[in-house]
């Protein structure tokens, strides 16, 4: 860390005009770049798939299942043996440009064994719909599982929503959707949310390098920064980074935490002591780890 902090501040590199806060444009390009934040993320994105296909063949395949009119609008249902269960709907990242929910099996195991059922949409990419495509899809990904709960065994008011980087920025977006309004469903829906190092607010984001694939406008910035809607908010949230994550995501999830605190909101702010960006979710698998016993204490399981 302290070479990054140095190559990031160094004298004799030239600082160029502030673009926001205190960051020229290419600090502000490397706050967005997890790869400069995590060296070892190639490794850890083979874990998620080894663990997940190892979690497949304990458990099984998932039901794959329809919930919405295009190819990519399907999803994964890992059911517990037990009726009536709560659902964990656990949307992946990836940048908004790559994962699967394949992928992210690794936490289905967790919820399975504790009396819940894991839900992992598929959904497609911003360069694809867009993002406020992207935001329709797992709105829809999520009232579908509202609606349709009791055919897999879960109970339609117990729904909780988790998400990922990116699958957090989305995450955060379904918590503050209009339930009755847009889709017919109480407006306590969603139960619990469970966010994990997300974007809330997309103001420094439309200016980072980022912006080369996601097209942002006033629009698209205002409506999909969950931050400044949050008096749709409607269910506890638990809000969580890892401290060796960059200054703009850990600001972002401070910030978030904040705002959901002053709405009465906020369950917990979590943060990972020696957990980049991509090690932190891993703890989501464990019933022991730091997510894990969170997310079972939100849900009242364990």
């Amino acid at each position: 860390m302290a070479t990054r902090a140095a190559a990031q501040s160094s004298p004799a590199t030239a600082k160029g005009p502030k673009v926001f806060l205190d960051y020229d444009q290419a600090e502000l390009d490397r706050a967005y770049d997890q790869r400069f934040w995590a060296p070892n993320i190639e490794h850890v994105i083979k874990r998620y798939a080894l663990n997940s296909e190892a979690v497949r063949a304990r458990l099984g395949p998932p039901r794959t299942l329809a919930y919405g009119p295009t190819a990519i609008e399907t999803l994964d249902v890992y059911p517990t043996t037990r009726t009536n269960a709560p659902v964990m709907v656990f949307l992946h990242g990836g940048a908004w440009r790559t994962g699967k929910a394949k992928d992210y099996a690794f936490a289905a195991e967790l919820f399975v064994r504790a009396g819940a059922h894991y839900v992992a949409p598929d959904f497609a990419t911003a360069m694809e719909v867009g993002l406020d495509g992207m935001v329709a899809q797992v709105r829809r990904a999520v009232a579908w599982v509202g609606k349709n709960a009791a055919t897999f065994g879960g109970d339609p008011n117990r729904i909780y929503v988790g998400g990922h980087s990116s699958g957090g920025h989305l995450a955060g977006n379904v918590l503050v959707t209009d339930w009755a309004r847009d889709f017919g469903l109480p407006a306590t829906a969603v139960k619990g949310g469970l966010v994990v190092s997300g974007m809330y607010d997309l103001k420094a984001v439309r200016l980072s390098a980022r912006s080369s694939y996601v097209q942002f406008d006033d629009r698209i910035e205002h409506e999909l920064s969950s931050q400044r809607h949050l008096a749709r908010l409607a269910c506890p949230v638990i809000v969580a980074y890892g401290d060796l994550e960059s200054p703009e995501f850990q600001r972002q999830s401070r910030e978030f935490a904040d705002a959901v605190r002053w709405a009465r909101r906020l369950e917990s702010l979590i943060v990972g002591q020696a957990y980049n960006h991509f090690e932190i979710i891993e703890t989501l698998a464990n019933p022991y780890g730091l997510l894990g016993r969170a997310a079972l204490a939100q849900m009242r399981l364990g």
